[in-house]
């Protein structure tokens, strides 16, 4: 559990990171954190998924909660540990602002051919059944920052590699296309989640009796991606062991590096051109090899990165190869200021 304090300028003024037992916050460990935090005005908090109906920032009540529930299944590896946190901290600040900050807010823009699926319109009406994407407080804020390192880029990916992962095609500043959908499985290969599988497999493997459906729910979210093609969903292992000569481990990065390859070529598309390339997340961010083989096969984008840079990047920086059509920027991840300026709005 992570927990940032800012003052009214953004300055982060103290943070501290908190373990979870068994999934779930320490109350005790979290109540003398808040403590050492001082005065606190208002709380922010990540919540992945808002469903059909929050398409910005809102202060949370029981109705809110209630509506937050429901939508566990969709998101379950983050939802319910996301509202377990937010519990424990109003009651650790009894009486203080609680806003939620939803990672499909961003993608509220999405025009209807981009977040519809082509599926009968009874399950769309009754279900909500849509492309909601995620990851939106991390594509809006290193979309920002890219537009202020690059002024005049208007047509901007943004590519959230982490643990999750995720692009999203910015145009001026909107969401208008993104790579994951009703569910964060949907797009790149993650560490554990499979991302983009042909729905036929899966019906084929519960047809023949293969998996139950909790079997396949808990392959999908938990032991596919990274760690179903190279036994780890750790990138640094996975990068190590393909330099040690790990056939598996060159084999899933290179499936990694293709898919993300195939989907900033997408988001481009969908923006009809591309002025800036955005890498942040834990992988993003850290890890200059995906980038470099990411940006091998776009050169025909106008994509091109400065081997020097980009191996040297600590912090936001431009890795982008002097001249090159494209920009390319890392950019730290900085969900904790998106999230202190939806507070700030939500509470007026």
């Amino acid at each position: 559990m992570k927990l940032r304090l800012l003052d009214a300028g953004d300055e982060l003024l103290w943070h501290e990171d908190l373990p979870a037992e068994h999934g779930e916050p320490d109350r005790e460990a979290l109540a003398d954190a808040l403590g050492r935090a001082g005065r606190v005005g208002a709380t922010g908090h990540r919540i992945v998924h808002g469903g059909p109906h929050h398409g910005a920032a809102v202060r949370v009540d029981d109705e809110v909660l209630a509506e937050l529930r429901d939508l566990a299944e969709l998101a379950p590896l983050h939802q319910p540990p996301a509202l377990d946190a937010l519990a424990a901290v109003e009651e650790a600040l009894p009486g203080v602002p609680a806003v939620a900050c939803f990672d499909t807010a961003f993608h509220a823009t999405l025009p209807r051919e981009a977040s519809t699926y082509a599926l009968p319109s009874a399950w769309r009406e009754r279900h909500g059944v849509r492309r909601y994407g995620f990851h939106g407080l991390s594509h809006a804020y290193a979309s920002r920052r890219a537009a202020r390192l690059a002024p005049g880029a208007r047509r901007i990916v943004t590519c959230h590699l982490g643990a999750g992962a995720s692009l999203a095609a910015v145009l001026d500043g909107r969401s208008v296309d993104t790579t994951m959908g009703f569910t964060p499985l949907e797009g790149l290969v993650m560490a554990t989640r499979s991302g983009d599988v042909d729905p036929g497999l899966l019906l084929w493997l519960l047809g023949r009796g293969e998996v139950s459906r909790d079997e396949l729910e808990d392959a999908l979210e938990r032991r596919s991606g990274l760690a179903g093609l190279a036994g780890t969903a750790d990138m640094r292992e996975v990068l190590r062991r393909r330099d040690d000569g790990d056939e598996a481990a060159a084999l899933a990065l290179g499936v990694y590096a293709h898919r993300l390859r195939k989907a900033i070529a997408a988001m481009a598309a969908s923006l009809g051109g591309l002025d800036a390339l955005v890498f942040t997340g834990g992988v993003g961010e850290h890890a200059p090899a995906v980038r470099l083989a990411a940006a091998e096969g776009l050169g025909w984008l106008g994509v091109a990165l400065d081997p020097a840079a980009n191996a040297a990047a600590d912090g936001d920086a431009d890795v982008g190869a002097p001249g090159a059509a494209v920009r390319a920027f890392v950019v730290t991840a900085r969900e904790d200021l998106e999230i202190a300026r939806q507070v700030r709005s939500a509470l007026g």
